[in-house]
C-alpha cells in the first residue's frame, strides 16, 4: 500500500515530490489540528502541510512519511498501523529475504518490514492507508522475485506450493542427473579405467568426445540449470547479487572456459586449454540435489500447521428437523444442530446439546486422557469423539473456530523473525558481495602468483570460492529452527503467538505466577464438612445447601454445588437475608439456619467452642471455614477452599530445577498466599495486590532477578502480561488475557509451563548450534575454496567438492533443526 499521492494539478510540478496523506487519530478540535500542522511544517524538507479534522488525515509534501509518524506521536496524536502480508516466491538464500525486505522500506509510510525466508512470508508494517497491496508486489517484483496473489494464496496453501517446488526440484534434479552422468564417465572414466580414453578416442573419433561433452552440458546449463541464471543474472546485473547469481557466475565461468577450450583453443594461452564440463554440470546437479533435499526437509519441518489443518473434517452431520444430511463444514452457521458419531472428529466449535461422551482434546491441550462431555459442555472442532455420541449446537464456524486460531497463531509464529536474525541479516547483506569480491582476488591472485598454466587454476579457484559460500545455511538457521519449535509446541499444547517469544522466555530469569485460576483451579470447592455432636452429616448439609442456592457468594456456589452432589434435591427456603462480611440467614425444612463467620455466631449468641480449634486449624491450611447454625445451636463446621492443580507442584520444581526464579502475584489476602506459596515451594510471594500492583511487581523482580515471564489467566492480570519480558497466559482464562500474551498454555495445566520453557531453550540452542554450523563452516572453507592447503602443497579444492560441501551445509541445517520435533518434556 503505496503512501497516497495526489495527481499533479499542472505540467509545471509533474515533476515534484507528490503530497502524502496519512490517517490522525485522537484529534477533536482546531488545536488539535494546529499542532499537528506545526509538528509536520517543523520537518526538514515539509511544505504544504495541511490538515483535516472532518476526514481525519493529514497531508503534506517533501517530508519522509517514517519521519511524519514519528513527529505526529511526538505531538500526542496516533498514526494507526496495519500490516500486509504477502507470500513471496522464488527466494532461494538469505541475501534475498534480505534484498526484499529493503525494497519494502523503501515503500512511503512503511514502518518495518520482516521476510522469512524459511517459510516464504513477507510482511510489511505502515501506516494504516498508506501503503497499497498493488505496491508492495510491484516493490517485491522490481526486486527480482514474484508474490503470490491473494487469489492464489486462497487457491493452495504453503503446504501445497512448498509440494509443487519440491517436484519441480525433484524434475529437474533427475533430468540434470542423467545428462551430467554421461559428462563424468566421458571427462574421469580415464582415471578408473586405463587406457579407457584412448578406446573412446578411437570409435568415436580424437575431436568428438569434447563436443559430446559440450552438448550435454549445454542441455545442462540450459535446461535445469537455468533457474539460477533466470534469477540470478538479472540480480547481477541490479546490482544485487544473490546465492543463484554466486552459482550462475561459477557453473557459467566452469562451462564457458570449457567450451572456448573446444571451439576457439587458439584464444587461450599455450597449455591453457582445459575442459570443466564435467565440474559446470556437477556444480548444478549437486546444487539441485541440495535444494531437493532441503525442500523435503522444510516440508516436514512445516508439518505441523499442515497436521493441524488435517483435523478438521470436510463434512458434517446437519441434523434438519428428524432428517439427518452430510453437509460440507463451510455451509454449517451459528446455531446449527450437528450429529457426532463415535470415532468421528468434532467438525465445528459447539455445545454439546444432547447425549454424553469422552472426547480426546490433546491435540489442544497435548493430554492424551479423554475428557468427559455431557450436556452443556463445550466441545472444540478438530478434537476427536471416543466412546459415546452427541448432538452439539454450532458455536464458531470458519476462521472463528479455536483451530482456526490456533492455525493462525503458529502461521504468524513460524513467519517471524527473532532478535539474534537481525545480526545474521547484517552479515548476509553484505556476504555476497564480499565473496564475490574474494572470488576476484583469488582470480587475479593465481593469475599474477600461480604455476603455469596459471589462468587454469585462477579460474578453478574463483570458481571453488563462488560455490562454497553460499549463505543458504546461514539464512536457514534461525528461521527453520523457529518453524519446527513453534509446531512442536502447537503440537504440546503452547502456542508462541510469535517467533520473538521463544528468545524471550529463553531469556527469563523469573517466572512469576498469578494464583486464582493458575497455581489453583479458580474454583473453589467444599472441601471439609465436619457435623456437630447430634447432627448428621446429610441433613446438616443439605440444609446447609439450601440456604447457600440463594447467594451468589463463590463459597455459597461451593456449598451448594456440593449439597446438591451428594444428597440430591434440596428442601424450600424462605425469609432469606444476606447480611455482607458477616453470612447469611433463613428459614428451611420448618427450622432457623444461619451460615457465616465466627463473628456472625457471635452476634446470634451460638457457641462454636466444640469446633473452634479445628476451624483455627483449617485457616492455617489456607482454607475459608465457615460455622452452620441450627435452631440456635452450633450445627457443623464448613471449610471451602480454591484447591492447588494436582501438577503445580511439579511443575513449580521443574522450574526451578531449571535454575529459575518462581514468585507467586496474587490480589488474594497474604496468609491465604503465604500458605499456598508454602505448599509449592515458592519463596517470593507478593499478595493483596490491585492490577496495577501486579505491574510495579514484575518491575521490582526484574530490578533483581533478570527478564520476568509471567502467567496468569483473568482480566486483572492483562496489563502485567502485556508489560512482562513474556506474557504467558492459561487458555482456559479469558479471552482479554490470552490476546495480551506472547505464549498461551491452550490445556491450562502447569505442565504446559514447563514445556514452553523446554522448548524455548532447545530451539534456541538449535539455532545457536545452526549458526556456529553456518558461520563456521564459512570462515574455514572459503581459505581451502581460494587455495590456501595449495599454497603449502596441498591439494586445490575441486569445483565439483565446493558444490557438494555447499549443498550439505544445508541439509545439515534443515537436519538439525528437524530434531526439534522430538523436544519437550517436563523432565
Amino acid at each position: 500500500m503505496e503512501a497516497i499521492a495526489d495527481r499533479p494539478v499542472s505540467p509545471s510540478r509533474a515533476d515534484q515530490p507528490p503530497r502524502l496523506s496519512l490517517p490522525v487519530e485522537g484529534m477533536s478540535c482546531a488545536s488539535c489540528v494546529g499542532r499537528v500542522e506545526r509538528a509536520l511544517a517543523a520537518l526538514p524538507g515539509a511544505r504544504d502541510v495541511s490538515v483535516n479534522l472532518a476526514t481525519g488525515r493529514a497531508s503534506w509534501a517533501g517530508a519522509r512519511p517514517a519521519e511524519a509518524v514519528r513527529a505526529i506521536r511526538e505531538a500526542g496524536y496516533e498514526v494507526p498501523e496495519t500490516v500486509t502480508a504477502v507470500t513471496v516466491e522464488g527466494m532461494s538464500c538469505a541475501s534475498c529475504s534480505g534484498r526484499v525486505e529493503r525494497a519494502l522500506l523503501a515503500l512511503p509510510g512503511a514502518v518495518a518490514a520482516s521476510v522469512n525466508f524459511a517459510t516464504g512470508r513477507a510482511e510489511l508494517r505502515h501506516a494504516d492507508g498508506a501503503v497499497s497491496l498493488d505496491a508492495v508486489e510491484a516493490a517485491i517484483r522490481e526486486a527480482g522475485y514474484e508474490p503470490v496473489t491473494p487469489e492464489r494464496a486462497a487457491d493452495t496453501s504453503r503446504a501445497d506450493r512448498q509440494a509443487r517446488d519440491e517436484a519441480a526440484l525433484r524434475r529437474d534434479l533427475a533430468v540434470a542427473a542423467s545428462l551430467a552422468a554421461p559428462v563424468v564417465v566421458l571427462d574421469m572414466g580415464g582415471h578408473v579405467f586405463p587406457g579407457f580414453h584412448h578406446a573412446l578416442a578411437g570409435w568415436l573419433g580424437a575431436g568428438t568426445v569434447p563436443w559430446i561433452e559440450a552438448l550435454l552440458a549445454t542441455l545442462v546449463i540450459a535446461g535445469p540449470g537455468r533457474r539460477f541464471f533466470r534469477v540470478g543474472v538479472p540480480n547481477l546485473l541490479r546490482g544485487h547479487p544473490d546465492m543463484n547469481a554466486l552459482v550462475a557466475l561459477g557453473a557459467g565461468a566452469a562451462y564457458l572456459y570449457s567450451l572456448v577450450s573446444v571451439a576457439a583453443p587458439q584464444w587461450l594461452p599455450a597449455g591453457a586449454a582445459h575442459l570443466y564440463f564435467e565440474a559446470s554440470v556437477l556444480i548444478v546437479t549437486l546444487i539441485l540435489l541440495g535444494r531437493t533435499l532441503e525442500a523435503r526437509a522444510r516440508g516436514r519441518a512445516g508439518a505441523a500447521i499442515a497436521r493441524l489443518i488435517d483435523l478438521s473434517p470436510p463434512t458434517a452431520r446437519r441434523l434438519d428437523g428428524e432428517a439427518e444430511r452430510e453437509v460440507p463444514v463451510e455451509r454449517l452457521r451459528v446455531g446449527d444442530r450437528v450429529r457426532v458419531r463415535p470415532g468421528e472428529r468434532v467438525p465445528v466449535d459447539g455445545t454439546v446439546a444432547a447425549g454424553e461422551s469422552y472426547v480426546d482434546e490433546s491435540m489442544i491441550s497435548g493430554e492424551p486422557v479423554p475428557v468427559r462431555k455431557g450436556e452443556g459442555a463445550a466441545v472444540v472442532g478438530g478434537t476427536l469423539n471416543t466412546t459415546g455420541g452427541f448432538d452439539l449446537i454450532v458455536t464458531r464456524t470458519g476462521s472463528d473456530t479455536v483451530l482456526a486460531r490456533i492455525v493462525r497463531m503458529v502461521e504468524e509464529a513460524q513467519g517471524g523473525k527473532l532478535p539474534v536474525q537481525a545480526l545474521v541479516d547484517r552479515i548476509t547483506l553484505w556476504f555476497v558481495p564480499a565473496v564475490m569480491g574474494i572470488a576476484a582476488l583469488t582470480f587475479l591472485g593465481w593469475l599474477a602468483l600461480g604455476p603455469a598454466p596459471a589462468l587454469g587454476h585462477a579460474i578453478v579457484a574463483a570458481i571453488a570460492v563462488l560455490i562454497i559460500a553460499c549463505p543458504c545455511a546461514m539464512g536457514l538457521a534461525t528461521p527453520v529452527s523457529i518453524m519446527v519449535g513453534t509446531g512442536r509446541a502447537a503440537e504440546r499444547g503452547v502456542l508462541f503467538r510469535q517467533g520473538a517469544a521463544l528468545q524471550a522466555l529463553q531469556e527469563a530469569r523469573v517466572i512469576a505466577l498469578d494464583k486464582t485460576g493458575t497455581l489453583t483451579e479458580g474454583r473453589p470447592r467444599l472441601v471439609d464438612f465436619l457435623p456437630a455432636p447430634g447432627f448428621s452429616r446429610d441433613e446438616a448439609l443439605a440444609l446447609a445447601g439450601a440456604v447457600e442456592a440463594r447467594s451468589e457468594h463463590p463459597i455459597a456456589r461451593a456449598v451448594t454445588e456440593a449439597a446438591r452432589a451428594e444428597t440430591g434435591a434440596l428442601p424450600e427456603v424462605s425469609a432469606f437475608e444476606a447480611m455482607p462480611g458477616h453470612g447469611v440467614t433463613a428459614r428451611v425444612g420448618g427450622r432457623a439456619a444461619a451460615l457465616g463467620s465466627r463473628r456472625q455466631m457471635e452476634r446470634l449468641g451460638v457457641d462454636v467452642a466444640p469446633l473452634a480449634a479445628e476451624a483455627e486449624r483449617l485457616a492455617g491450611e489456607g482454607k475459608s471455614p465457615v460455622y452452620l447454625a441450627l435452631d440456635g445451636r452450633l450445627g457443623a463446621l464448613l471449610a471451602v477452599a480454591d484447591p492447588i492443580k494436582p501438577e503445580a507442584r511439579e511443575a513449580v520444581a521443574a522450574l526451578r530445577a531449571r535454575g529459575l526464579t518462581v514468585a507467586m502475584l496474587t490480589g488474594d489476602a497474604d496468609a491465604t498466599a503465604q500458605v499456598v506459596a508454602r505448599s509449592l515451594g515458592i519463596e517470593e510471594v507478593r499478595a493483596e495486590l490491585l492490577p496495577e500492583g501486579k505491574v510495579e511487581a514484575l518491575g521490582s523482580l526484574r530490578a533483581a532477578h533478570g527478564p520476568v515471564a509471567f502467567v496468569g489467566d483473568g482480566i486483572n492480570d492483562a496489563p502485567a502480561l502485556a508489560q512482562a519480558d513474556v506474557g504467558i497466559a492459561i487458555g482456559t482464562g479469558t479471552d482479554v488475557a490470552v490476546e495480551s500474551a506472547d505464549v498461551v498454555l491452550m490445556s491450562g495445566a502447569l505442565t504446559g509451563l514447563v514445556e514452553a520453557v523446554a522448548l524455548s531453550r532447545a530451539t534456541m540452542a538449535n539455532i545457536r548450534q545452526n549458526l556456529f554450523w553456518a558461520f563456521a563452516y564459512n570462515a574455514a572453507l572459503i581459505p581451502v575454496a581460494a587455495g590456501a592447503l595449495a599454497v603449502v602443497g596441498g591439494p586445490q579444492l575441486s569445483p565439483v567438492l565446493a558444490a557438494g560441501a555447499m549443498a550439505l551445509s544445508s541439509v545439515f541445517v534443515v537436519g538439525n533443526a528437524l530434531r526439534l520435533r522430538r523436544a519437550g518434556g517436563t523432565r
